[in-house]
């Protein structure tokens, strides 16, 4: 994938703003769930820029929705800094997921896939279960698949597509980390993606923002019950992020052209800009961060 032309390694010191393609983009229908391939611009997940330095050397790692976006990101960010990782993604994700795949084997680790439909209970426990027998255990859980689909009134919001929003983002955030409990030691790191829309829904994310506020009040509550067990729990909350969520619903075709406009920095952000976030809260360098939303928005507030 080709990188940017204003970006260079994650060393160099750049201006924020103009860091990364700002709008107009081209209108992109996709059908959902998405291909980073059909996406103009093309996303960075930090194929060609994330350096690592072995912060995360022998951990396991299992990543919801590692095919693309922000899973993608921390999924090719945590292979880099030495631990080996398992993806989970649906079935008809599997071109893009095999991409992470060779790059996470590029990096000299494990790589696990893990096809289904996390809306599914059964799913979820057999997820945990072939991802601790093939890792050979687990240190991080990153529950960060999700699902958007923009209405604009309630009225139209259907039963099926309010179930499978909260099946996606909700139940299966508690189905996986409930099953992936016994196999966490003092020291693993949870992180769940949450998201500015928590704090700032917005009114054609009707049931996606709903979701996103469960997830962290789950972040929350957890971190204090699992904090005596040397557990940590802690929230993502992006803002407009590129990634093949947005077009392929996510977000209606008119506000696919302006996408990020509206945040003080101008554009959405990218994917790469996230996985050294993820690694930070994996890491024993965010050891007394517990139960925290960190905000990554390009400059809006969670209010």
């Amino acid at each position: 994938m080709t990188k940017n032309e204003n970006v260079k390694n994650q060393d160099t010191l750049q201006d924020p703003t103009t860091q990364y393609p700002q709008p107009p983009f081209p209108r992109q229908p996709q059908d959902a769930p998405g291909t980073v391939h059909k996406m103009q611009p093309a996303p960075d997940h930090g194929e060609t820029t994330y350096q690592g330095s072995g912060r995360l050397r022998g951990r396991k790692a299992l990543i919801t929705g590692g095919d693309s976006g922000i899973g993608r990101a921390a999924a090719i960010a945590y292979a880099r800094e030495g631990a080996d990782v398992a993806i989970s993604y649906l079935p008809s994700e599997e071109t893009d997921a095999q991409e992470v795949i060779k790059l996470i084997e590029e990096a000299g680790q494990k790589a696990v896939a893990l096809p289904g439909d996390i809306s599914d209970e059964s799913f979820c426990q057999q997820l945990v279960a072939d991802a601790v027998s093939k890792l050979g255990g687990l240190d991080i859980l990153v529950n960060n698949a999700g699902k958007q689909t923009a209405i604009e009134a309630i009225a139209d919001v259907t039963t099926e597509q309010f179930d499978a929003t909260f099946k996606t983002n909700v139940y299966a955030l508690f189905w996986i980390t409930k099953a992936a409990m016994p196999h966490l030691k003092p020291g693993a790191s949870i992180i769940v993606t949450s998201s500015i829309q928590a704090a700032q829904p917005s009114p054609n994310l009707l049931d996606y923002a709903q979701t996103k506020a469960c997830g962290v009040a789950f972040t929350q509550a957890l971190a204090q019950q699992v904090a005596e067990k040397g557990i940590r729990v802690n929230a993502v909350a992006p803002g407009p992020v590129w990634t093949p969520l947005q077009p392929s619903g996510g977000q209606p075709q008119d506000s696919i052209e302006k996408f990020g406009s509206e945040v003080p920095m101008k554009r959405p952000g990218q994917p790469a800009e996230f996985g050294p976030l993820y690694v930070y809260l994996a890491s024993q360098e965010s050891s007394y961060s517990t139960g925290a939303v960190f905000a990554a928005t390009g400059g809006m507030l969670m209010v």
